[in-house]
């Protein structure tokens, strides 16, 4: 299954609420019980949308840059598990071993990138245009030099004739660039395919808090 979805298992409140680090894998006693999600996610859906707005990163009008968690994954498990109605011990693993990777490690960031184009034909057009432009988008912390993307480790979502409308994205920062961007120098990003070019040369306060939190204190 591609990743997003969780499975029945009891969580507390208190682990729904804090976190002991963004980092952390999930488990199965991490997630709510079908039952229990039913019950709580109204609420627990409004939390996961707070949280991710600082989080998306619009590079220009057609790219989106959504980084990815601890909670994001959580979120997207959980959705997963609702609408495939899994329970069983065998299948919430499963989910859990496709999303667990998407959750950062500390020295980097990760992230989901969607073309988004309007119009259909608009969009086939672009996604011809733009083959390999996951491989394109890069980060940089203030000091250091850009940091390309590692992309679709899990499987090539580019052919010949055109790229992917979503892609999975790894920034590898290393660890002296991951402790700078935590200790709170800016953030800039980019992308610089031949056929779309965009920089910010500094993210918001907002967006580079919410990264800086993705990295190991240590």
């Amino acid at each position: 299954m591609a990743p997003f979805s969780i499975a029945p298992a009891m969580l507390s409140t208190a682990a729904i609420t804090t976190y002991a680090s963004t980092m952390e894998k999930l488990t199965r006693n991490d997630l709510y019980s079908l039952e229990q999600y039913a019950e709580s996610r109204a609420e627990f859906r409004a939390r996961v949308i707070e949280h991710k707005k600082p989080r998306r990163v619009a590079l220009g009008a057609h790219l989106n840059v959504y980084f990815e968690d601890r909670l994001t994954m959580q979120y997207q498990v959980q959705e997963m598990l609702r609408v495939e109605r899994i329970f069983e011990a065998a299948a919430i693993e499963e989910e859990l071993s496709a999303y667990n990777p998407l959750i950062p490690d500390g020295t980097n960031w990760k992230a989901t990138l969607m073309i988004e184009y309007a119009e259909v034909e608009e969009r086939k057009r672009a996604l011809a245009e733009l083959v390999g432009v996951e491989d394109r988008v890069w980060v940089r912390v203030d000091g250091f030099d850009k940091v390309y993307a590692i992309a679709d480790e899990d499987l090539d979502r580019d052919t010949e004739e055109k790229t992917s409308s979503v892609h999975f994205l790894r920034f590898e920062l290393g660890e002296a660039a991951a402790a700078k961007a935590r200790s709170g120098d800016a953030i800039a990003m980019g992308v610089d395919h031949p056929r779309y070019h965009e920089t910010i040369e500094a993210l918001s306060e907002p967006q580079r808090a919410a990264l800086a939190a993705d990295l190991d204190p240590a």
